[in-house]
């Protein structure tokens, strides 16, 4: 049998003051640790993912690369890279570019209420995602996601909405 997820429960500072359960965290819309991941090819394209069908909230909407939740006494770097490999099935170089807090609630009744570590990398090679997690992936233009954003932003999760455009500005990428 499965242990239930947890997740690090956080102050405005990212101190730690315990742990909950995580969809009882996302539920009671508690400030817990985060983290999402912006991978670009080369070329300079960003990665999407659309999120599988099966997921509890967002299912079906493009965004990142991955993002998810350090485990209690994990480091949120090693998180982010063993999440990217276990939903897209690569590892890269991971970056820390910056964090932020969001809140974003959704109408099956759960809340993320994030602390996010928000890290950038570069991948060129093959991607071997885990359908139960990812959909459709591909590479995008920086130009292309702005424009995507504006006509269907529907179509994004909500927290993609948020970091894209601090993710471009701080990579110094044209707004």
């Amino acid at each position: 049998m499965q242990q239930p997820e947890e997740v690090i429960l956080v102050d405005e500072c990212d101190q730690p003051l315990g742990t909950m359960e995580k969809m009882e965290a996302h539920r009671r819309a508690v400030l817990h640790r985060a983290f999402s991941v912006f991978i670009f090819n080369s070329s300079g394209e960003m990665l999407l993912q659309q999120r599988a069908p099966e997921k509890y909230h967002s299912a079906g909407l493009w965004t990142n690369a991955c993002c998810s939740h350090p485990r209690p006494g994990e480091d949120t770097r090693e998180a982010a890279v063993r999440r990217l490999r276990e939903e897209l099935g690569f590892t890269t170089n991971l970056e820390k570019l910056f964090d932020f807090t969001y809140k974003s609630e959704f109408d099956n009744g759960l809340t993320e209420y994030e602390f996010d570590h928000v890290f950038v990398g570069t991948y060129d090679e093959a991607i071997y995602a885990d359908k139960a997690e990812v959909s459709d992936c591909r590479y995008y233009s920086t130009e292309n996601i702005r424009e995507l954003l504006q006509q269907e932003p529907d179509k994004f999760t909500s927290w993609f909405h948020l970091a894209f455009p601090l993710v471009t500005g701080r990579m110094g990428l044209s707004p």
